[in-house]
């Protein structure tokens, strides 16, 4: 499953000329939580586990492709939130939802009691898989 969805996400960067850290950094801002907890530079630099100038030169190569915005925070001008520019987001929404409806498809085959132990089954794993990481590092 996770290899075929990276060859999916692997053929959108492809095809919109990004890399594979474009990608991961694209996802964890549309990912974010929100107006509530947005995604700044260094939140992300420390998700991906980047250095300052890959994250800076992720950001600009994003920018400059038209996928994210840096916007300053209202409060607080020395914060800069990132942005996934609404153009962009109207091309993963079409290149993706073929993808969501698959995902719906499988989902509707489990019964609410099945789904909720496949939901526990990938929550320990990636539990576990963060703690192996964790450890490791």
């Amino acid at each position: 499953m996770t290899a075929e969805f990276n060859r999916i996400v692997q053929e959108f960067a492809q095809e919109h000329g990004l890399h594979h850290t474009d990608m991961q950094a694209l996802i964890a801002i549309l990912d974010a939580g929100g107006p509530d907890e947005p995604m700044t530079p260094g939140r992300l630099r420390k998700q991906l586990n980047l250095t300052s100038g890959a994250m800076t030169a992720c950001l600009d190569r994003l920018e400059r492709a038209g996928h994210i915005r840096r916007v300053r925070a209202v409060d607080d001008r020395r914060v800069v939130h990132l942005e996934y520019a609404e153009r962009a987001k109207g091309l993963a929404r079409e290149y993706f939802q073929p993808l969501a409806r698959s995902t719906d498809a499988a989902r509707e085959r489990f019964t609410s009691d099945e789904l909720r132990v496949v939901i526990r089954f990938l929550g320990e794993l990636n539990q576990e898989l963060t703690l192996l990481r964790r450890h490791a590092g």
